[in-house]
């Protein structure tokens, strides 16, 4: 059965023209669909006939709340969310001074294997459609009550590992019928899949591409981040030029610190060389300790000391501010909880 909620408007008015349905409909639905109702009874303009036959033809997502952490030291929400599959997927809301921010995830699991995140623990179980990333962001708002202004794609799960579903969903999200989220609102991360870096590029999209580069050579980066056997250093840094090349967007580089691991002194001169030419900044995140991996976090003295180091060097660097330390905030951390009181473990693939 076709999820609703994954196609397009265009695909909308084509399945119901199948139906003997006026094209105008899809405009309705999808109106209805964008404002997360949970049963096809709630479309009250549409006749019973109608919604009777969207209801035999089509499935409706709507992911349940399994957990919901709510931060006392900020506000930021941790939602857990189970599917119709019964997999769990968490997204984080976040209150800035701009608005509204969440991180959704794109997957359930991971299979990226970065030594110092929670999500990929289990491996990959499957990819989420287009609908149920949307889901997050539709049933975050009704929940909370809260029109999100900004999005980033760095929840569990790679991105473009998922590509034609994240690609699908990032024209539903910005669509002006649905909620309408700007592209330009829209983050997207990845840690570094080359080659799908540059597919995106050719899509041209208005979205800022972030890179968890988190190593600025090939023999520290592979020892945390298996991605880069495959994609190593320069081929990547090459597929980024390409993007900015393609797009005029400027790349945001995403650099966890961990003690004597990623944040020694030559590290950061390696960095800035990298970097040297391009437009980019460089977001330095303190490490979410995670009990599976041996990775500590740097000392804050260090990665002041970091960062002025690139700063120095003509590289713009922030420290990301930590939001809900009290929560699980760290992609993963609450899944594996999950699974750990269901008894379960995720297949890999």
């Amino acid at each position: 059965m076709v999820e609703i909620k994954s196609l397009t408007i265009d695909e909308l008015k084509s399945a119901l023209k199948e139906m003997g349905e006026k094209p105008f409909r899809a405009g309705q639905i999808f109106k209805w669909l964008h404002e997360g109702v949970e049963s096809f009874e709630e479309m009250s303009n549409l006749s019973k006939d109608l919604r009777a036959r969207l209801a035999e033809n089509f499935l409706l997502t709507v992911p349940e709340v399994a957990r919901k952490q709510v931060s006392r030291v900020d506000g930021t929400v941790k939602y857990l969310w189970r599917l119709r599959d019964g997999n769990c997927v968490e997204s984080v809301l976040m209150h800035y001074e701009h608005g509204v921010s969440v991180c959704v995830s794109t997957q359930v699991g991971c299979r990226m294997g970065c030594k110092f995140c929670a999500s990929g623990l289990n491996g990959r179980t499957r990819s989420l459609s287009a609908g149920e990333i949307l889901d997050e962001i539709l049933f975050m708002q009704k929940d909370s009550g809260e029109k999100v202004s900004n999005i980033v794609l760095m929840g569990t799960g790679e991105p473009l590992d998922n590509y034609d579903n994240v690609l699908k969903f990032l024209h539903l999200v910005s669509c002006p019928e649905g909620i309408n989220i700007g592209q330009r609102h829209i983050s997207l991360s990845t840690s570094g899949i080359a080659d799908r870096i540059e597919m995106l590029a050719r899509e041209k999209l208005q979205i800022t591409l972030s890179v968890s580069l988190h190593a600025p050579d090939d023999e520290t980066r592979s020892s945390i981040m298996p991605v880069n056997d495959a994609y190593p250093v320069e081929r990547l840094m090459k597929a980024c030029r390409y993007y900015f090349d393609t797009t005029g967007r400027r790349i945001s580089y995403e650099y966890m610190m961990a003690r004597d691991k990623t944040d020694r002194p030559w590290q950061a001169d390696l960095l800035a060389k990298l970097l040297k030419g391009r437009p980019a900044h460089v977001n330095l995140i303190p490490l979410n300790e995670v009990a599976e991996s041996p990775l500590k976090p740097s000392r804050p003295e260090t990665v002041c000391r970091f960062q002025q180091a690139l700063e120095k060097r003509g590289v713009t660097a922030t420290v990301r501010r930590k939001l809900g330390p009290d929560i699980d905030a760290a992609c993963g951390q609450l899944r594996q909880r999950q699974l750990k009181e269901d008894g379960k473990s995720s297949s890999r693939d």
